[in-house]
Parts: C-alpha cells; structure tokens; sequence
C-alpha cells in the first residue's frame, strides 16, 4: 500500500475507508462490521467518520468493528460546526469518543465552515490535543479562501488536511485548492472519490476496465489514487466491495488511459466554487 504523509509527520495510506450511511440498518451490521475489519487487515488502516453520520450511529458502529484493531487504525472523526465552539468541540468530541470507544481520535476535523469564529474552533482543538484526546486536526469541505484565512488566524497551520468531494466528475479542487494544499504539504482527502457509484460505467470507463478485465468504477478510484498528494476514502459495505477497492489501489493507469480520462472528464480551466453533497 502506497503512503502519504500530514505535515506533522504521520504516515497514512492513500487509501483508506469511509463510512458514511453506515451503521444506519440493522440488517446490515454484521456486514458492514466484517467489511470494515477486512479493509483494516487488508492495509486500508485509514478510517473515517463523523458524528454527523447516522447521528452517532455510525460511530458507534465503528467502534464495535475496531474492537481489538484499535491500535493498527489511524482514526479519523468530525464535529458539526454548530458544535466547533471552545467548549462545544471539546464536548463533542467526548461524546465521539465515547461511541468509538476509545480514549484518542488521531484526526478531528471540522466538518464543513460554520458561523463559529476559526480561533475559538482551534483553542477547543488545542485543548483536545493538550488532553489527549485527540493527536491532529484538520478541516472539511474548506475552499481556498477558508484555508487562506484558516492560516492567517493563529495557530491555524497546525492543521493537517482538507477533506473535501473530489472525483472524476467533480475536478474543481485541482484548479486552485489542491495546489494551495500541496505547496504547504498538506495531503488532500478526497471524500466519494467514485461520485457514491453515480459515474457512468459506459464510455471511457467501460471501454479502459473491459481492456483491463476489471470493473469501471475501480478505474475511477484508480484514477483518483493516482493523484499526487491525495488521499481516497471510498465507502463499502461489503467484502467483496473492499476488496475491488483495495485492488484498485494496484491498477496504474497509462499515460493514453490518463489522457484518454482527461478528454472525457476534462481539468477545469477556471475558479470553480467548492462542490459538498
């Protein structure tokens, strides 16, 4: 497995496991529980979650499929804006930790900009920090000119990334922020790298994974993967979808296949507003 590496100096895969709409449908846990445990076994050590996921289901659902791996999974969370004031992230995050059931998240992020002032999100994240509860923070869905002013406020360049939508079908961030990220070394965590399954599997896709004899969506992931500096977090709920995640991961695309990709899925040649869903 391929690493990318925070500023701080943690080292992570470039790909890893997301976990949004997880942990919502009873029938589905033991499922979603054993694909989480597979990807972990199988080098995807990076998890993500939220408490806005499920409102805490999802997190607790994580923290039973982390039972005895927690020490091998660089763990990541996120708190809702409206509770990203001092004291509130604080709060937060005890909670979050107590669903996850354990005493540290390696990553706290906050989840998308809100009306709480950035320095007051940053002394509750120093405070975590301070306390051990968590070892990092970053930022979610954060556009170019947040992470400007997200380093302008103090203490704001200890952050660690920015996770944010980034696809095939949604290239806005290359424009300007993935740049912006790279020239301060901080990796780019791309959320729905497959646009949630929604890509079109006919086309340039179907016609690169026929000749490859694997599936279109996987030369998606693949394509993402092949960024510089980024981190993917695809969500599967089953082992057999870990599994064509994990193995995407090994596909290296060609120069014509990349070209080919560009053509269809074009780089945007302008400032695109930041896409969330």
């Amino acid at each position: 497995m391929r690493n990318n590496t925070f500023p701080q100096g943690d080292t992570v895969p470039v790909l890893g496991q997301g976990t949004w709409m997880m942990g919502e449908k009873p029938e589905r846990r033991r499922e979603e529980i054993a694909a989480l445990r597979l990807g972990v076994s199988l080098g995807m050590t990076l998890v993500d979650t939220a408490e806005m996921y499920g409102e805490g289901a999802t997190e607790r659902l994580v923290g039973e499929a982390l039972d005895g791996l927690r020490d091998e999974v660089f763990l990541v969370s996120k708190v809702y804006p409206h509770n990203a004031s001092k004291h509130g992230v604080v709060a937060a995050c005890e909670r979050s930790l107590s669903r996850l059931r354990t005493d540290r998240i390696d990553l706290y992020l906050l989840h998308w900009r809100g009306d709480v002032p950035l320095e007051d999100t940053i002394a509750g994240f120093e405070a975590l920090i301070d306390a051990g509860k968590i070892r990092r923070w970053g930022v979610s869905n954060f556009d170019t000119d947040d992470m400007e002013e997200l380093f302008d406020t103090h203490g704001g360049d200890a952050c660690a990334t920015d996770q944010v939508l980034f696809n095939l079908s949604r290239r806005g961030p290359e424009y300007d922020l993935a740049p912006w990220l790279a020239a301060r070394k901080l990796p780019m965590m791309a959320y729905s790298p497959i646009e949630q399954g929604r890509l079109p599997t006919s086309g340039v896709l179907g016609d690169i994974a026929r000749k490859r004899h694997v599936e279109p969506l996987q030369i998606a992931l693949a394509w993402v993967l092949s960024r510089p500096g980024v981190i993917a977090i695809p969500k599967a709920g089953t082992e057999a979808h870990v599994r064509a995640n994990r193995a995407a991961h090994d596909i290296e695309l060609t120069a014509e296949e990349l070209a080919l990709l560009d053509h269809h899925f074009e780089a945007p040649s302008r400032k695109r507003p930041l896409e969330m869903i």
